[in-house]
């Protein structure tokens, strides 16, 4: 290339990825992640086996339309209840993390939680780190065959159980169970295991820390929910600076900070960060970085908490922890917490005390008001009665709104658990009752059984006009 012409830089949008072999990390807050992997998986895993009035006690059965979540029976016009239960988490995501950062991605997010379990796998089969780093390095042989394929083959197969578990959900356990080991599943059924297998065995096995950087919306929005007073993993850089290697005996001498240099902080760091570097998006607060420079500062005599749990302007101010927490109670925590309660108050109250009867009333359009023997006016309607209770109800059917209304047809109907049953009515009227044109009347079921239950439903009764 002569003088003259420019060079040309290539600059690279996406940096290739560089493999990270996390240390181990043993302390406080690692008994903490792994007490959130067994809570959280139990649940998972459990949940599908659990029985409930003689059926699975969580079942999201989409081909009945039916949901059932313990002793609750929801249906798709109970989807309100969906859109709350997602205000009130976008609510609690918002909350926690002003006050705590990303203690959730930390601690009990579905990617750090199979991550954990993935690591301590691939540690029970290849070794620590450092036998990791030299097992990579060796040629392929029938070790490292060995390994890599046992390694594989037990990330396979949980991820298979994860996605089973999944399909569980939406199938009854036993009875996927009993269409597995047959060899009978359907073509959705396997299609889902699979999918969800594979995303767990890739997300969990092979990106790990890409999936929490580039595909996380999380990561790159937190910022505006961060604030001076919340809560991340901090280096202290005026006591750990200027870092540097010293003896034990050395430490009174030197005139280097507490920082030993010793980077164990960030080969604990599963996504690979310096956190020495300061607040980075990258950073889920895992707290691994804290266990590790904690048992460090105690093989070197030197306090606890070079790296831990502060915020911003409690690094700053040099604030004691109590005086931290103090400064955690600010404006937008209280109205975030207010709304919060407010919200989860008000849902699980009306989802405990809903009435477990529904009443939906259609009217014959093709039939307006028409004159029938004796002169009387009819309409007709037909009445979508839905019993979401687990046990057969037998209700009362009535309707008020004029003078001398009354039903043509059955006043009493028998509705089955947890079934809906379309049912034709006829409502009459005398003639002269009510002015020509529509009229306000009111449907009105009452359960036999249970004077508690009972609802209305407005509708329109049409007197033709002369």
């Amino acid at each position: 290339m002569s003088n003259s012409e420019p060079e040309v830089k290539v600059i690279k949008m996406y940096a290739k990825r560089e493999e990270i072999y996390p240390r181990e990390a043993r302390g406080w807050y690692a008994n903490w992640r792994w007490v959130f992997v067994w809570l959280t998986q139990l649940v998972y895993y459990g949940l599908p086996w659990l029985r409930w009035n003689d059926r699975q006690a969580v079942l999201f059965d989409l081909a009945a339309r039916k949901f059932y979540l313990f002793g609750i029976v929801l249906w798709p016009q109970d989807f309100i209840y969906l859109a709350v239960l997602l205000i009130i988490c976008a609510y609690g995501l918002f909350l926690f993390t002003a006050v705590l950062g990303r203690v959730w991605c930390g601690f009990s997010c579905p990617q750090t939680v199979y991550t954990e379990i993935f690591m301590w796998i691939e540690r029970k089969i290849e070794g620590d780190r450092s036998a990791r780093m030299r097992l990579d390095k060796q040629p392929w042989n029938a070790n490292k065959i060995a390994r890599k394929g046992g390694k594989h083959a037990a990330w396979i197969a949980v991820s298979l159980w994860t996605g089973f578990t999944f399909v569980a959900y939406f199938t009854p356990v036993r009875t996927l169970m009993a269409q597995t080991l047959a060899a009978a599943l359907g073509p959705w059924q396997l299609f889902w295991i699979l999918f969800y297998g594979f995303a767990t065995y890739g997300n969990a096995g092979w990106m790990r820390e890409q999936v929490c950087k580039y595909m996380c919306p999380y990561a790159r929005f937190q910022s505006s929910m961060f604030d001076k007073d919340t809560l991340i993993i901090s280096y202290d850089a005026k006591r750990g600076e200027p870092r540097g290697a010293r003896k034990k005996a050395e430490q009174a001498q030197t005139r280097l900070g507490d920082c030993i240099d010793c980077s164990l902080c960030v080969q604990v760091c599963p996504t690979g960060i310096d956190i020495r570097n300061g607040l980075q998006y990258e950073c889920i607060s895992c707290a691994a970085c804290i266990d590790a420079c904690d048992s460090v500062m105690d093989r070197v005599g030197l306090p606890r908490g070079l790296i831990r749990y502060s915020t911003e302007n409690g690094l700053k101010n040099q604030m004691s922890r109590s005086q931290i927490w103090r400064r955690m109670l600010r404006p937008r925590v209280l109205i975030y917490s207010a709304v919060l309660t407010l919200i989860a108050v008000t849902f699980f109250g009306t989802l405990l005390t809903r009435t477990p009867l529904k009443l939906d009333v259609i009217r014959d359009r093709g039939a307006l008001g028409r004159e029938v023997e004796d002169g009387m006016i009819e309409n007709v309607y037909r009445l979508q009665v839905m019993n979401t209770d687990e046990a057969p109800h037998r209700y009362r059917i009535s309707v008020t709104g004029i003078d001398s209304i009354k039903l043509a047809t059955a006043t009493e109907v028998e509705v089955e658990a947890t079934a809906s049953r379309a049912l034709p009515v006829r409502v009459r009227t005398a003639p002269g009752a009510g002015k020509p044109g529509s009229n306000k009347i009111q449907f009105e079921m009452q359960s036999l059984d249970d004077e508690r239950v009972r609802v209305t439903e407005k509708a329109v009764f049409f007197v033709p006009r002369n």
